[in-house]
């Protein structure tokens, strides 16, 4: 038996033996393609690693710069509505300023006539619109009751300063610097500038401008218009103005508006 073993050896391995060694060799291919794929994906892991770790400090770097551009896209934001609230403002200001301006040309339109006769004149004084009446026109010389012809302008006065809605009127009265003689009716020029002026806002309430939006002021001789140096000057000075006070948030600028007639002295009576 023992000789037949070494027989069968000695003719060479087996079928088994080979298979065997077929199968080894086998799994050591298929280990060293293992061992090279975990390779591949060895660095594949650690690529991907660095990558993140890069992509990590980005979005770090991102999100502090997308902080920083959210709060700078807030102030920003905010300045832009303050900017459009301004602009805003300022276009219903304009609006204003334009509806008052229109209706300032139309009464100044509805003045002229009154403006090319000498009877009255339109100023701007301190950013207010002024309608000036010489006093020659409306008194007689130291004394407050309206002339005929006085009345008549002041008719036409009230027509136009009835139609304007919601809008005081301050009337002042003023004289030269002349002072009344001793035994008239009036102490002084602050009566009779104040004597006057209530007569004149007294008439325009009765001719339909509301007594609601009418005051009285005597201011006397101490805002001249010009300066009180010949006689053509103090006559200029003893007029009764018609102030259009202003309302809030007004006035635009009305230098414009100013009309270049002035009243034609010399068919003035003088008055103070």
């Amino acid at each position: 038996m023992a000789l037949a073993l070494v027989g069968t050896e000695a003719c060479g391995p087996s079928e088994e033996h080979r298979a065997a060694l077929r199968r080894v060799q086998q799994l050591e291919g298929e280990l060293g393609t293992i061992r090279t794929e975990r390779d591949r994906l060895n660095e594949q892991l650690a690529s991907l690693r660095s990558s993140s770790e890069q992509m990590a400090s980005r979005l770090r770097a991102l999100g502090e710069d997308v902080s920083r551009l959210q709060a700078s896209n807030t102030e920003t934001q905010s300045e832009l509505d303050a900017a459009r609230r301004r602009e805003e403002e300022l276009r219903r200001q304009q609006q204003q300023a334009e509806a008052r301006l229109a209706t300032f040309r139309q009464m100044i339109g509805r003045f002229r006539a009154m403006i090319d006769q000498g009877r009255l004149r339109v100023r701007i004084v301190r950013g207010r619109m002024v309608i000036e009446l010489p006093a020659g026109i409306l008194f007689d010389s130291g004394d407050a009751r309206l002339r005929r012809e006085g009345e008549d302008v002041l008719r036409q006065v009230a027509q136009v300063l009835s139609q304007i809605p919601d809008r005081d009127f301050l009337v002042a009265g003023h004289t030269d610097n002349v002072q009344i003689g001793r035994g008239g009716r009036f102490a002084d020029n602050w009566e009779l500038s104040s004597a006057r002026s209530v007569n004149v806002s007294r008439f325009l309430a009765q001719n339909g401008v509301s007594a609601e939006h009418l005051g009285s002021a005597g201011y006397a001789e101490f805002q001249p218009a010009v300066a009180n140096d010949t006689e053509q000057n103090r006559a200029l000075n003893r007029r009764v103005e018609i102030v259009l006070m202003p309302n809030i948030n007004e006035l635009p600028d009305l230098s414009t508006l100013e009309s270049p007639s002035t009243p034609n002295n010399s068919s003035t009576p003088a008055a103070r």
